[in-house]
């Protein structure tokens, strides 16, 4: 199984990303599916590692990397879960940062989860249910419970206002935690959309 690939990124798709790893000789791009962040942060000829999942299937071989062995972990996990595919697992860690993954199992909050696209109320509800015990909170969170109820909010006005969840997402992250009050983090995140 191919479990981390190093090489030179040379395509950069959406959520994909081409990878050279023939060393100088060049000669071998693998696509290597990703979540959305990993694939904004890439930059063409610069180098990268990933940690991969080989998903063998009797029609393909689909490649999913990730920048961390906690994604990749997270990723697993899901896989795990009846109803969720890799493509709905991808999607999962294109929305939600580890940790605000996390955040969601630790508060059994699945209306979190079901933001994601393609995953449902009872999907989401099944996925807090069976990966709760399995995933331990990682560092303090104490921050991201304190501003979860306001960040939710700001998500949605954004999202009504016809920005992805992943960009929703990463400005909300970028807030300064501490802000206070919905419309004045709404403010701030907007702002990054208009520098």
């Amino acid at each position: 199984m191919i479990r981390m690939i190093r090489g030179t990124v040379i395509a950069r798709g959406k959520s994909s990303l081409v990878i050279d790893v023939g060393g100088a000789a060049g000669g071998l791009g693998l696509k290597v599916a990703v979540p959305e962040p990993a694939a904004v942060a890439a930059h063409i000829n610069a180098p990268i590692t990933l940690h991969t999942y080989l998903q063998v299937r009797e029609d393909a071989l689909n490649l999913y990397g990730f920048l961390s062995e906690d994604e990749l972990s997270l990723f697993e996990l899901l896989l795990g879960v009846s109803g969720v595919g890799a493509k709905l697992a991808l999607s999962a860690l294109s929305t939600l940062s580890p940790d605000a993954f996390r955040l969601a199992l630790a508060n059994q909050e699945p209306a979190l989860i079901a933001r994601v696209p393609g995953i449902g109320k009872r999907t989401a509800e099944k996925i807090v249910l069976e990966l709760k015990d399995k995933v331990e909170p990682a560092g303090d969170l104490a921050g991201l419970v304190a501003a979860t109820d306001a960040d939710g909010e700001v998500i949605d006005a954004l999202l009504v206002l016809g920005y992805s969840v992943v960009e929703a997402q990463r400005a909300v992250q970028r807030i300064p935690k501490d802000v206070e009050g919905v419309e004045e983090r709404l403010r701030l995140a907007l702002s990054q959309f208009n520098p």
